[in-house]
C-alpha cells in the first residue's frame, strides 16, 4: 500500500509540478560528460558511442527508468565536434522520449588549455497515459482517462575548459523554458520544462601508473535547493577502475569498470540510498558499455597542437 500511495504522488507530480528536478539522474556522469554537457562535444581525439542504463529504486513498483544512447566526436581539420543522443525516460504510466544534436568548437588559448563552447538541439515528447492513474476522484476533468501526448523543442547551452590534468564546465539544460499543455485548448499551464543550471569539474592525480579523480557535479533548479554529488575515481592505466561517490540527501555510489584495448567501455555503479526511500528500495542499478573509434594515424607533435579542444594530451 505505501508502495502504491508513493509511486501515485511521484505520477501527479510529473503533470504538475516546475519546481524540481526535471533532468534524468546519471552515476556515471564522469564517465560520459557529453550528455550532461554540449561543450564535450568532440573532446577527444577519437569518436564514441555510448548507451547509459539506469533501473533507479529497484523494489518500487513503477519506478524511473532511463535509457539513452549517445556518439559523438571531433572535426580536427575545423576545431570542432558533431555529435547526437536518444533517450527514453520513463516512470509508471508516464514517459518523455527525444533526440539531440549538438555541435561544438574548441578554442585554443595555450599549448595544453582549451575553451569549449556547445550547443544541443532536440525534439522532446511528453506522454502521460491516464487510463493507469487511479484518481481520488473519478472523473476529474483536469486529469482526464486517457493519452495525453505533447511535442516541444528544446536545447542546451554549455562551456567547458579542459587541460591535461582537470576540466571545469558550466551547461544550461532546458535553457528554452517551453511550456507543456497536454489539454486542447489550455490557455496556460504551470507544466513546463524548467531552466537547470549544472557545474561539473574533475582533476586527475597521477601517481605512477595509478590516476585519481576527484570530482563534483552542482545542480540547481529554481526555486528547489541546490543538489551536489561529489566523489573519487581510482583508475589503473585508464584500463581498470573504481569508485565512489555521494548524492547529498540521496544516495551514496559504488561505481567501477574496465576498457579493453581501449576499445570497449563496460561500468557499472550501484547506488545505495540514503533517504526514507532506503525503506521501500533496495537502490538503483546504472550500466554503461561503450565503443571508440580512432580513424585517424598516431599523431605527431605538431599534429597534437592543432588537435581540438579536450584532445588527448
Amino acid at each position: 500500500m505505501k508502495k502504491l500511495l508513493f509511486i501515485s504522488t511521484l505520477v501527479i507530480g510529473f503533470s504538475a509540478s516546475t519546481f524540481a528536478q526535471q533532468i534524468p539522474q546519471y552515476s556515471q556522469y564522469m564517465l560520459n560528460d557529453y550528455i550532461l554537457n554540449p561543450a564535450m562535444t568532440g573532446q577527444h581525439d577519437y569518436w564514441e558511442v555510448k548507451s547509459n542504463n539506469r533501473l533507479n529504486w529497484i523494489g518500487i513498483t513503477d519506478a524511473p527508468r532511463t535509457f539513452i544512447l549517445s556518439a559523438h566526436g571531433p572535426f580536427r581539420k575545423y576545431n570542432m565536434g558533431m555529435g547526437g543522443s536518444v533517450f527514453a525516460d520513463i516512470t509508471g504510466p508516464t514517459s518523455r522520449i527525444g533526440f539531440y544534436l549538438s555541435y561544438a568548437y574548441h578554442l585554443k588559448l595555450s599549448k595544453s588549455l582549451r575553451l569549449g563552447m556547445g550547443l544541443s538541439l532536440g525534439l522532446l515528447q511528453y506522454r502521460i497515459d491516464g487510463t493507469k492513474v487511479t484518481l481520488y476522484e473519478n472523473g476529474d476533468p483536469v486529469f482526464p482517462n486517457q493519452v495525453m501526448t505533447v511535442y516541444t523543442a528544446d536545447a542546451t547551452f554549455g562551456v567547458n575548459l579542459k587541460h591535461k590534468n582537470f576540466n571545469f564546465g558550466i551547461s544550461i539544460p532546458q535553457i528554452i523554458g517551453n511550456q507543456l499543455k497536454f489539454l486542447e485548448n489550455q490557455e496556460s499551464t504551470k507544466s513546463s520544462l524548467a531552466r537547470h543550471y549544472m557545474a561539473m569539474g574533475g582533476y586527475t592525480f597521477h601517481v605512477g601508473d595509478f590516476g585519481i579523480m576527484p570530482n563534483v557535479l552542482l545542480k540547481y533548479v529554481y526555486p528547489a535547493p541546490p543538489q551536489f554529488d561529489a566523489g573519487v575515481k581510482f583508475d589503473w592505466r585508464d584500463q581498470i577502475w573504481i569508485g565512489a561517490s555521494y548524492r547529498h540527501d540521496d544516495a551514496v555510489s559504488f561505481l567501477g569498470g574496465f576498457a579493453y584495448k581501449d576499445f570497449l567501455l563496460v561500468a557499472y555503479s550501484y547506488d545505495m540510498s540514503t533517504s526514507n526511500l532506503r525503506n521501500y528500495s533496495d537502490g538503483s542499478h546504472e550500466l554503461m558499455v561503450g565503443v571508440r573509434f580512432r580513424p585517424w594515424k598516431k599523431k605527431s607533435s605538431e599534429d597534437a597542437d592543432a588537435a581540438p579542444a579536450g584532445a588527448e594530451e
